[in-house]
C-alpha cells in the first residue's frame, strides 16, 4: 500500500524496527467480525445455531471472526433478527472494556452508526438509560434502526453538540464513552479514501475536535464514574496527548488500568508533553500485532463519591390514558411493560425508559420504544415493538425455519401463505427459529406483510 510520506515518517519514528513489520500488514486482508446480541441471545445458544465459520476474538467474549470468503451475515436472516453486529473486531474493544453495569446512565456521545451503543444496550439490558448522541442528524438515523434492531428500550437517541448536553446532564452519567472523531490511521487498510482524508485534514483538525469534545464531557461524569476515549489512529498528538489535556480539565481525574489482552501494546508516556506515567495504562491496538485494525483505548475514573440519587434531573411523567385498541392489542404479549411509562405524542404511542431526563429543547430523534401508531378504530404496531419482544411474548407467532424459503420473502416485504393451523386471525409476530423478524397481519391462511419497508431486503 502506498503511504503519505509525511505518515510514513511519522510511522517510521513512533515504530521503528517495527515499521516494516506495520507496513507488510497493509497488504494483507482485513479483519471481519460479528458480536453477539446478549440481550437477545447467550453466546452459547448462538453457536448452537451458528451457520457460520466462526473463531473468537481474544478480547471480546462475545466477538467472532468470520470468513468472509464464505459467509455473507449481512444477508443472513438472523442479522435481521438482531442477534449479532457486524463490526470490525478492533472496533469491539471500547465498549467491551466500559464497564457497564446494570441501571446505569450511560452517554455515548459519538455514537453513529451504532456499533458501540447496541452493546452498551446488551450490557444495560433493559435497565437504566442509554442516551446516544451523533451530531449529525443522517448518521443518527443510522444509529436509531441498529439500536431498534437490537431491541433496545431504554434508549434517547438525540443529535446535538456536546455543549447542548452539557448544559442540560452536569454530572448525571455513571459511564461515558467517547469514540472520538480522529484522522483514521488505524482504518487505513480498511478504506483508501481514509488516505485522501487524512491528507486531507492532518491530524491537528482532529486533536482540536477531540479536545472541545472533553470539554464538555468531563463536566457530565458524575464522580465515581468512568470514561472511555477511543479513537482508530496511531497519532500520539490525538491520543496520548489528548488523554493529558483530559487529566489537566479535573484534578480528580485518573487514568484506570483495564485488563491487558495478548497483543496488546501500552500508552506511550515519552509520546505525551507531561511524562506522566501512567499513560502506560492506556491501550494501543497495532494491526501488526494482532487480527484487528489499529486503535487506541482509554478508561478514566472521576474520583468521588457516587451520587445514586434515582430522580436527578428526570421528567415527571403522567400516566397516558391508553385507547381501547391499544389495550387489546397489549393483552396478546406479557412484556413487561409499566403502564406509568406509557406516552402518547400526536398518534404515537411510546414506552420511555425508567430513567428519563428533561429533554425539551434537545433535536430527539427517539425517547424509549416506539410501540406503534393509533389510529381511529385501531392500533398498528411498530417494526421497534416487534424486535423488543421474545417469541414467548406474543400468542399469535408464526415460527419459520431460517432455510425456509417464506423467511426471505418475509424480508422482502411480499405477501406470503402459511399452512401453520395454530396461527389465528389477526396480528402475527413472525419469527426466524424462535427470534423475531417483524409483524404481519393474518387471515385465512395468508400473511399480509407488515415488515418496515425500509428495512427490507433488497435482492
Amino acid at each position: 500500500m502506498e503511504l503519505p510520506i509525511t505518515f510514513e515518517q511519522n510511522m517510521r519514528t513512533l515504530l521503528q524496527d517495527d515499521y516494516d513489520s506495520y507496513a507488510a500488514c497493509l497488504d494483507q486482508p482485513m479483519y471481519h467480525g460479528i458480536r453477539i446480541n446478549t440481550m437477545k441471545i447467550s453466546v452459547e445458544e448462538f453457536l448452537k445455531i451458528n451457520p457460520f465459520h466462526l473463531r473468537p476474538i481474544p478480547w471480546c467474549e462475545n466477538g467472532f471472526y468470520y470468513d468472509e470468503t464464505l459467509d455473507k451475515p449481512s444477508k443472513h436472516p438472523y442479522y435481521f433478527a438482531g442477534l449479532y453486529y457486524i463490526q470490525e473486531p478492533s472496533a469491539m474493544t471500547p465498549a467491551n472494556v466500559l464497564p457497564v453495569e446494570a441501571g446505569d446512565r450511560v452517554l455515548d456521545i459519538c455514537a453513529a452508526p451504532g456499533g458501540k451503543s447496541t452493546e452498551l444496550a446488551a450490557k444495560l439490558h433493559g435497565t437504566g438509560l442509554l442516551v446516544s448522541n451523533d451530531i449529525s442528524a443522517s448518521r443518527a438515523k443510522a444509529l436509531l434502526k441498529n439500536l431498534e434492531v437490537f431491541g433496545a428500550e431504554n434508549a434517547l437517541i438525540i443529535s446535538e453538540a456536546p455543549y447542548k448536553l452539557a448544559e442540560r446532564f452536569h454530572e448525571y452519567f455513571d459511564k461515558i464513552l467517547i469514540d472520538a472523531p480522529c484522522s483514521g490511521e488505524g482504518m487505513f487498510r480498511k478504506s483508501v479514501s481514509m488516505i485522501t482524508a487524512w491528507e486531507n485534514n492532518g491530524n491537528q483538525l482532529f486533536a482540536d475536535l477531540q479536545r472541545s469534545i472533553l470539554d464538555q464531557v468531563v463536566t457530565m461524569l458524575k464522580p465515581g464514574g468512568m470514561l472511555l476515549y477511543s479513537t482508530c489512529t496511531f497519532a500520539p498528538l490525538e491520543n496520548e496527548q489528548s488523554i493529558e489535556y483530559l487529566l489537566s480539565l479535573d484534578d480528580r481525574l485518573e487514568l484506570v488500568d483495564f485488563h491487558p489482552y495478548e497483543g496488546f501494546d501500552h500508552g506511550h508516556p515519552e509520546w505525551g508533553n507531561t511524562g506522566n506515567e501512567t499513560l502506560t495504562r492506556c491501550a494501543r491496538l497495532w494491526p501488526h500485532k494482532i487480527e484487528g485494525e489499529g486503535h487506541f483505548v482509554c478508561l478514566v475514573k472521576k474520583q468521588g463519591e457516587r451520587d445514586n440519587r434515582a430522580n436527578y434531573g428526570d421528567y415527571p411523567v403522567k400516566r397516558a390514558k391508553l385507547p381501547d385498541s391499544v389495550t387489546e392489542f397489549l393483552s396478546h404479549t406479557t412484556h413487561e411493560f409499566h403502564p406509568e411509562r406509557f406516552e402518547i405524542s400526536g398518534d404515537k404511542l411510546y414506552y420511555i425508559p425508567e430513567s428519563f431526563p428533561t429533554v425539551r429543547g434537545l433535536r430527539i430523534l427517539r425517547c424509549g420504544l416506539y410501540v406503534g401508531e393509533i389510529k381511529k378504530n385501531r392500533f398498528e404496531p411498530s417494526q421497534s415493538l416487534a424486535m423488543a419482544l421474545t417469541k414467548d411474548e406474543f400468542d399469535n407467532c408464526l415460527d419459520l425455519s431460517a432455510d425456509d424459503t417464506k423467511v426471505i420473502k418475509y424480508l422482502k416485504g411480499e405477501t406470503i401463505d402459511f399452512d401453520d393451523t395454530s396461527v389465528k386471525n389477526g396480528y402475527v409476530l413472525v419469527c426466524v427459529d424462535g427470534y423475531p423478524l417483524g409483524f404481519g397481519k393474518a387471515s385465512q391462511g395468508v400473511l399480509k406483510n407488515k415488515y418496515l419497508p425500509g428495512w427490507r431486503l433488497m435482492s
